[in-house]
């Protein structure tokens, strides 16, 4: 007979894909031969490579240590501090280098976005942000693309700041220019901490520094994710309860104006928590991590909200990414636990992980 009490019951299945006893990882991407990524950005970690392989295991340096060796913040040549690595349509490996560690101020040259072709393991392109695109208070956070667009494809990237302008960063990819959108938009700020107080582990999430009174997380666009069809690009800042979506065609024409590209936003409502990662398959779902209940949520294309996976293992549910292996892999890294939200102390216990699940759908490909 059972006489202990009752606890929280978990939904779905999660696989333990790596377990990680050393830095603190943020992204993960999977490649269409079921290679897999992850990054680690210098937030204060020790950390050895910010781009690594997992190999039988092994976490090793990407695409080799020179590259994870810069010269310092501005170096075009290797990589600063990467927070984001996703694996295109064309089966293309993409580091998003935020040229800001420790959340420094940036200078041209740090902040960019690396191609590494995957079928030599080498660098084959660097587009670098001019100044009034990667603005020095810039923090640039995720990626998506549309391969179909123009001669060679559009990335589009969420600037995250902390307290500063937010906004769309839209990338050509054939040319390398890049443009801001929906610079400073309220569907890209977080929320005041009156709208929404997250909290995590029966905490309210706040900044709560050694020293001074607790501040509300300021941390703006965050989590994307593109549509099936590549019509709309969904975004939301990692402090609010909401998430919203533009229409791609006004993001990507330069002879809009900001009004007429605000124009077409949508308020996607509330997503039942905070999320940091966003993600979407080709059966026209998007899924959106949340942080506050350890738990992975799903949007069917009928508006209806379902629990892809809740664990208590996912603290802090990041990225999201849904591989060809029809897997969705998610990392789960202790954010809340770092020193900055616990007034100095360092509350995170290794080991991080890396999990997936099985979800009937594959990525979305967008792709000529």
């Amino acid at each position: 007979m059972w006489t202990g009490l009752p606890t929280d019951e978990p939904v779905g299945t999660l696989e333990v894909v790596h377990r990680f006893r050393k830095a603190m990882p943020t992204g993960v991407t999977v490649s269409h031969r079921g290679r897999i990524f992850v990054n680690f950005p210098r937030w204060g970690d020790p950390v050895p490579a910010t781009v690594v392989e997992l190999r039988r295991g092994r976490e090793v340096p990407f695409p080799d240590l020179r590259w994870n060796t810069p010269s310092g913040n501005t170096d075009e040549s290797a990589f600063v501090s990467v927070q984001s690595v996703v694996v295109d349509p064309a089966d293309r490996l993409w580091a998003l280098d935020t040229g800001s560690p420790m959340f420094e101020p940036t200078a041209p040259g740090g902040p960019k976005l690396v191609r590494v072709d995957l079928s030599t393991d080498t660098v084959a392109q660097v587009i670098t942000f001019p100044p009034d695109v990667a603005l020095p208070t810039s923090y640039l956070n995720d990626v998506r693309f549309d391969l179909r667009r123009g001669e060679a494809g559009i990335a589009y990237i969420t600037d995250s700041a902390d307290g500063a302008p937010n906004a769309i960063i839209v990338v050509d990819l054939a040319t390398g220019v890049s443009w801001r959108r929906l610079d400073d938009h309220p569907s890209t700020k977080a929320a005041p901490l009156a709208d929404f107080r997250p909290v995590v582990e029966g905490r309210p999430f706040l900044a709560r520094p050694a020293q001074g009174a607790p501040q509300p997380v300021g941390v703006g666009a965050d989590g994307i994710a593109i549509s099936a069809d590549g019509a709309r690009l969904y975004y939301c800042a990692l402090a609010t309860r909401r998430w919203y979506s533009v229409a791609t065609d006004a993001l990507v024409d330069r002879t809009l104006g900001e009004a007429e590209v605000a124009a077409t936003v949508v308020d996607e409502g509330d997503k039942g928590g905070g999320a940091d990662g966003l993600e979407s398959d080709d059966a026209g779902r998007l899924y959106l991590t949340n942080y506050e209940h350890n738990a992975v949520l799903r949007r069917r294309p009928d508006g209806e909200y379902e629990t892809v996976v809740h664990d208590a293992r996912l603290l802090w549910p990041d990225t999201l990414s849904v591989a060809t292996d029809r897997h969705l892999y998610v990392i789960a890294n202790q954010v809340h636990r770092q020193p900055p939200f616990n007034g100095g102390r360092d509350l995170r216990r290794k080991p991080y992980a890396l999990f997936r699940t099985r979800i009937d759908a594959g990525p979305v490909l967008l792709r000529p």
